[in-house]
C-alpha cells in the first residue's frame, strides 16, 4: 500500500479529528506533540496542541522510553498505547509524547509504527487521507 510523506490522521480513542502527520522512515517510534504532561504510576495526561484547538488527553502509561532526537539530544519520554486512524487503515502503535512545537506537524509516524506493509512515495500527500470525489 503506498502512502504519502503527509497523511490526515485521526486519534480515535481520544477524541481527536484529523490532523497531519508527517510519515519519516528514518525515524523508528511515532512521537505526538505534547504540553503539560503529567504522569503517576498508571497514568498520562497531557494537551494536545493543534492548531484552534486543544485537547485535554488521559491514557495509560505504557512505560517510559530513551529517545535520541533528529537534533542529537536524548530524551526519556512517556510511552502511551492508543490507536491512529489513516483513511480506513486503524494502527495501533506506540507513541511517545515531547513538546514538537518547533517541529511543524504535530505527530511523526516512524517506520517502525506503520510496519512493512506501506511504501511511503516521497513527493505526495494524503493519499490514504484524501477524500474520494463523489460521482453523480
Amino acid at each position: 500500500m503506498i502512502i504519502g510523506w503527509r497523511e490526515k490522521v485521526s486519534l480515535p480513542q481520544l477524541g481527536v479529528g484529523t490532523f497531519s502527520a508527517k510519515i519519516d522512515t528514518g525515524a523508528r517510534s511515532a512521537a505526538l506533540h505534547a504540553t503539560d504532561i503529567t504522569r503517576d504510576d498508571h497514568h498520562v495526561t497531557f494537551v494536545l496542541a493543534l492548531p484552534r484547538r486543544h485537547h485535554h488527553c488521559r491514557l495509560p502509561l505504557k512505560g517510559m522510553k530513551r529517545v535520541k532526537s533528529s537534533n542529537g539530544q536524548i530524551e526519556t519520554r512517556a510511552v502511551v498505547e492508543t490507536d491512529v486512524k489513516i483513511g480506513k487503515i486503524t494502527l495501533h502503535i506506540d507513541i511517545t509524547l515531547t513538546d514538537r512545537a518547533d517541529m511543524g506537524v504535530a505527530m511523526l509516524l516512524g517506520r517502525g509504527s506503520i510496519g512493512p506493509d506501506f511504501l511511503v512515495h516521497p513527493t505526495k500527500t494524503n493519499l490514504l487521507s484524501r477524500k474520494k470525489p463523489k460521482t453523480p
